[in-house]
């Protein structure tokens, strides 16, 4: 059975930083793409980032690009997004998700971690 469990949401001021962490159960994470998506409040839920079975390449929303960094560790079987230079916009919650390299849709989704800027 699949799991993936987010954790390392929080309250932040603008301008700081938290790391959230994805960790993966029941799957062997080197044939997984992993995901980070988020939903803001009143909208609708987005891509924020992804990254191969391997590790090697990344692909960010370009709301997030240089600041939002993608991590994963296939023997750890975790997935990490560092999140610097916050700001009120990245408010949401940030969902972790799980697609089968050979699939085109994400099947695996976490319950999601919470996120806040605010001063």
């Amino acid at each position: 059975q699949v799991q993936l469990v987010e954790s390392g949401g929080g309250l932040v001021q603008p301008g700081g930083s938290l790391r959230l962490s994805c960790a993966a159960s029941g799957l062997t994470l080197g044939n997984y793409w992993m995901a980070w998506f988020r939903q803001p409040p009143g909208k609708e839920r987005e891509f924020v980032a992804d990254i191969t079975g391997s590790g090697t390449t990344a692909r960010y929303a370009d709301s997030v690009k240089g600041r939002f960094t993608i991590s994963k560790s296939n023997a750890q079987s975790a997935v990490w997004l560092q999140l610097n230079a916050l700001t009120p916009d990245d408010t949401a919650v940030y969902y972790c998700a799980a697609r089968y390299y050979l699939k085109d849709q994400y099947d695996y989704w976490g319950e999601g971690t919470q996120v806040t800027v605010s001063s």
